[in-house]
């Protein structure tokens, strides 16, 4: 899979350790992730989109189009 996260953190002149820290994992681990060494679990790729303010889809290379869906309501 083609992860944009190491455009998306180079862009914003972010260093790996600083993403790392903010999703509460090790430099290494997230250096694997962006060389797609270990795949990257649901739960950090909705942080990242979160963080980057893009889509789980623009992140995986499912889309071009960054801008995040708008959000709706959630079923109870």
């Amino acid at each position: 899979m083609n992860l944009r996260i190491r455009d998306l953190r180079e862009d914003r002149d972010l260093s790996q350790g600083t993403v790392a820290q903010d999703l509460l994992c090790d430099q290494s681990l997230y250096s694997k992730y962006e060389r797609g060494e270990r795949e990257l679990p649901l739960r950090l790729a909705l942080r990242l989109a979160e963080y980057y303010g893009v889509s789980v889809d623009y992140l995986v290379g499912l889309t071009d189009e960054p801008t995040p869906y708008p959000r709706g309501r959630r079923a109870k």
